[in-house]
């Protein structure tokens, strides 16, 4: 099972003032994204049999959507007489379009989660969570990356100087956040592919990069970047190094779980499968990342693992941190109204 490589293209079909694709709920996410409006793969419509769906999951390559990849790759999902296909997308914001247009039933782990929450804003109701990764300190996913030789020591000797981050709303309003809380102040922070991080480090074209493993892996092995400081959200945005960041998560669309109950169990049941197996026997599991992220062979063994949180499994303070990191969005006007949490949360 191999990934689908997708270009988003503008969408440009008509539509209803209050469809999904409209111009008004486009105009939402162009704006609470800070980008212009990529639409959705242009897909011709799949016409299924009620009692096959084909369920597609939008990711992007980022480490933590090891589970996804490792239920396809073992067969998980056919084991449980599934087709489910995996659409490979340039950034978390194309895999919410493709869910709001109807070209993707749900996302997996490492879709950022306040991009997710800006669907929501778009059309509430669209989806149910039942999966995130919290990660910390110790289950890293995010950090701040610098050239290997640079001499910045801390994110204040970050001011005045030269930032990216990943693109979209959520990773430059989180690297914006953190530089000012880390004593590097108002800084402005360039958008930029993932897959450019590392080398856009090493061309010395930025001066530092807030980015997602396993970019910093990629950086540190090949000898041109190191880590300037890891498990950043948590310490800087909810107060605790080692409080659990719910950054990304795998949801399905709130249609579908309607539409197709029984599927929607056996896709939980088989998804749960993939997390067990990459918290269990991580060695299994690694080398999946191979063909859905930058890194594969030896170095897959380096990349460090999230952890995994269904949503069964939340407790109140879960949830108050997860709202931690929403309100975050509210208060900076993001979010043009405060997403709640614990309705978002798949109920079974």
């Amino acid at each position: 099972m191999h990934p689908i490589n997708s270009e988003a293209k503008p969408e440009t079909m008509d539509a209803k003032p209050d469809s999904p694709a409209s111009p008004k709920r486009r105009q939402i996410i162009k704006t609470a994204a800070g980008i212009a409006a990529t639409g959705v793969l242009g897909f011709p419509a799949i016409v299924r049999a009620q009692s096959s769906p084909k369920i597609r999951i939008g990711f992007w390559p980022v480490a933590a959507g090891l589970p996804f990849f490792t239920a396809l790759e073992r067969g998980f999902f056919k084991e449980a007489g599934l087709d489910v296909e995996g659409l490979k997308f340039a950034s978390a914001q194309q895999v919410m379009e493709a869910m709001l247009a109807g070209r993707a039933e749900g996302s997996s782990n490492g879709t950022a989660a306040a991009v997710l929450a800006i669907g929501e804003i778009a059309q509430p109701g669209l989806f149910k969570i039942f999966c995130t990764n919290p990660t910390n300190a110790k289950y890293v996913l995010d950090e701040f990356l610098v050239a290997k030789d640079s001499p910045y020591k801390t994110l204040a000797d970050l001011k005045g100087k030269r930032v990216a981050s990943g693109p979209g709303i959520q990773n430059v309003t989180l690297a914006k956040v953190m530089l000012e809380r880390g004593g590097a102040g108002a800084i402005n922070v360039t958008e930029l592919p993932i897959g450019q991080h590392v080398a856009s480090l090493a061309a010395g074209q930025v001066d530092a990069i807030y980015t997602l493993e396993p970019t910093g892996t990629v950086g540190r092995l090949n000898g041109t970047t190191r880590a300037l400081e890891v498990g950043v959200v948590a310490k800087y945005i909810l107060g605790d190094p080692m409080a659990p960041w719910h950054g990304g998560a795998a949801s399905l669309t709130t249609e579908f779980i309607k539409k197709y109950p029984a599927e929607t169990k056996k896709f939980i049941a088989a998804y749960t499968k993939g997390v067990d197996l990459v918290k269990n026997k991580p060695a299994e599991a690694r080398p999946y990342l191979k063909g859905y992220t930058a890194i594969e062979g030896p170095l897959t063994s380096e990349v460090p693992m999230s952890n995994y949180m269904f949503s069964s499994e939340f407790k109140a303070p879960d949830i108050a941190y997860f709202q931690k990191f929403y309100d975050l969005f509210s208060d900076k006007g993001i979010f043009e109204k405060r997403v709640l949490v614990e309705p978002l949360l798949y109920k079974g």
